[in-house]
């Protein structure tokens, strides 16, 4: 008596779920060896359990019986002596299934722990490298909620719920031969149900796992906006939007809690439905079987046996229908975890891409389009040349294309037209690692990572020593503030370096940059909201930092722009002048005006590198 044929079709995501494990399980072919053997070592004794009460029923209780015993070497021994013998076989037979009960279940919770390990690890790696475009829109909590939860409900459910489930099935199997061959009106009798069952099942289940499907939704929901309010609880503070951000997620929790509450009554339907309809099973068999144990068909020790099985056989479906709820949302929770799987990085390497060679810092932008999803041309014919260790300064207003235009060179976006090459090579053609790597980044606002100033500068250069990360911070004027904290470089910052000034922050960035010792650099607003005490200790630092590398310098502040090899004035996604400042000055256009505005003093100018000068 299988469980109903409508599981897959309740769970329409079982099939991918499963299409996308197997790899992952079949890795693991001797523990399911094991597990299986003792699963159908457990099925067998389960079939045999209720057999030593057959006998004393049939052999002890009603001695009158002119059926021999199936066993002819049992009938020399008198009845105490069978029935210590029937006693015996209970708890041997009923240990043994036990142990078989706890290996198949430690073999099977294994199997379901090692292979949900590494589709997280694989998850979690490859929301990793899907692209900004993606990330941009998904919300950070969602994402949090389906690479530990989700993946979480999956293992939980697998290891509780769904193996159980098909290991219960192989004894409805067995079970259901076995009443058939003792008896097939009686089975049949017992099968009589089924079918109302089957339409309840239908009717319940496909409701279950819609409900399910939103209340998982709406848990992803809860979470992005707690990580929302969590991860800027200082705007959040400031602005006293703590109501506004608790009113929200009050709203949520409430939908929430009517998607359980309905799923629940829903479950609870079923589950009630189910009891119902297996204590009419088993009052149909009972009269039946009596009246056949009176005509002689039967042995009440048969009837005995039978109604274990018919029991037992009918646990399965009790379970299906208790965990209907879990199993749907394992099945919703898989679902998103999949969509998650099969989404394709926007940016990613090309077939054949090869590791870059050592770059020499030389970059061009020939023809360069690009647009965000829906929007019209952030950057339309971008055309450029940069020679090995210059100084760039990328100017204009808000939103003119600057930050993506650097964006574009550390590939976290690829061009819609025309090409960006270093040293005369389209990047693309390279592996993603092997550019990013040979590209240091300062941001206006850098992220620390919680952990020790130490792990954070060593972080963009694996391997490096203490002595190597010393120089780096010495270059970078972080040395004498961080040795001043109070473990040294082993102190630890808190997450996203809170306990750190800004200007702190970003020397330590700088460090970073440096230790990496990548040809070229990017500075995006690197002294944006310093004093000025603050913003000379990371311009001297930057000084440092230079020498040597192709830098590209966004920035608002003109006196920072002064003293670049090239500047480039940029507005609407087009480069409207370029030159030195001496240059764009005498061209009298923009730039100059905007000069004359923030009393930009004539610099003195960056030497040229000895290649832009060959």
């Amino acid at each position: 008596m299988p469980p109903p044929a409508e599981t897959p079709d309740n769970l329409p995501g079982l099939g991918r779920i499963s299409r996308y494990f197997w790899p992952y399980v079949r890795q693991h072919r001797g523990l399911i060896a094991g597990s299986m053997l003792a699963l159908f070592a457990e099925v067998g004794l389960r079939l045999l359990e209720p057999w030593p009460l057959k006998f004393v029923f049939d052999r002890i209780l009603h001695t009158r019986s002119s059926r021999s015993s199936p066993i002819p070497s049992l009938d020399q021994f008198d009845p105490m002596t069978l029935l210590a013998l029937a006693a015996v076989a209970v708890v041997v037979i009923t240990g043994l299934r036990a142990l078989a009960a706890y290996w198949q279940t430690i073999g099977f919770a294994k199997i379901g722990t090692r292979v949900l390990r590494k589709v997280r690890e694989r998850l979690f790696r490859h929301v990793q490298y899907l692209s900004l475009s993606f990330h941009s829109s998904a919300r950070t909590g969602d994402l949090v909620m389906r690479v530990i939860n989700d993946v979480g409900m999956l293992q939980d459910v697998a290891v509780t719920a769904l193996l159980p489930l098909v290991a219960k099935s192989l004894v409805v199997a067995g079970m259901a031969a076995l009443m058939f061959a003792m008896n097939w009106k009686l089975a049949l009798l017992a099968l009589s149900v089924l079918p109302l069952f089957w339409l309840r099942t239908v009717t319940l289940t496909r409701r279950i796992s819609e409900v399910a499907k939103k209340q998982r939704r709406q848990e992803g929901a809860m979470a992005a906006t707690a990580a929302e309010s969590i991860g800027a609880i200082r705007t959040v503070q400031a602005l006293s939007l703590e109501e506004k951000f608790a009113a929200t997620f009050a709203s949520e929790s409430e939908r929430n809690l009517k998607q359980d509450v309905k799923g629940k009554r829903l479950s609870a339907a079923l589950e009630r439905t189910v009891d119902v309809l297996i204590g009419i099973a088993t009052a149909l068999v009972l009269w039946y079987g009596v009246k056949l144990v009176l005509r002689g068909e039967v042995t009440s020790g048969d009837l005995l046996v039978f109604l274990a099985y018919l029991k037992s056989a009918y646990r399965p479906i009790q379970d299906f229908t208790k965990y209907t709820g879990r199993l749907a949302k394992a099945s919703a929770a898989g679902e998103r975890v999949i969509d998650l799987l099969e989404r394709v990085p926007d940016v990613r390497d090309a077939a054949g891409a090869r590791r870059a060679p050592a770059f020499a810092g030389r970059v061009e932008f020939q023809g360069v389009g690009f647009a965000y999803e829906g929007n019209s041309d952030v950057l339309d014919e971008i055309s450029l040349e940069v020679q090995p260790g210059w100084h760039v300064a990328l100017v204009g207003p808000s939103g003119a294309g600057k930050s993506t235009l650097v964006s574009l060179l550390l590939r976290l976006y690829e061009p819609q037209r025309g090409r960006v090459l270093v040293d005369g090579e389209d990047i693309r053609q390279f592996t993603l690692e092997s550019v990013r790597s040979q590209v240091s980044v300062v941001l206006q606002d850098n992220l620390l990572f919680a952990g020790t100033v130490r792990d954070n500068i060593a972080c963009a250069a694996p391997g490096v020593s203490d002595e190597e990360v010393e120089a780096a911070a010495r270059l970078a004027h972080a040395h004498d503030f961080i040795t001043a904290l109070p473990q040294g470089y082993d102190t630890l910052v808190g997450e996203r370096g809170v306990t750190l000034s800004h200007g702190q922050r970003q020397r330590i960035a700088i460090a970073r940059a440096a230790i990496r010792r990548a040809p070229i650099l990017v500075l995006d607003e690197p002294t944006t909201g310093l004093d000025k005490r603050s913003e000379r200790a990371v311009l001297d630092a930057l000084e440092n930092v230079y020498h040597g590398r192709t830098t590209f310098l966004i920035t608002h502040d003109l006196r920072h722009a002064a003293r670049a090899n090239l500047i480039l004035h940029l507005e609407h996604g087009r480069i409207v002048e370029h030159g030195t400042h001496a240059e764009l000055m005498k061209a009298n256009g923009r730039y100059a005006a905007l000069s004359r505005l923030q009393n930009v003093s004539e610099p003195r100018p960056a030497p040229l590198p000895v290649e832009a000068n060959s």
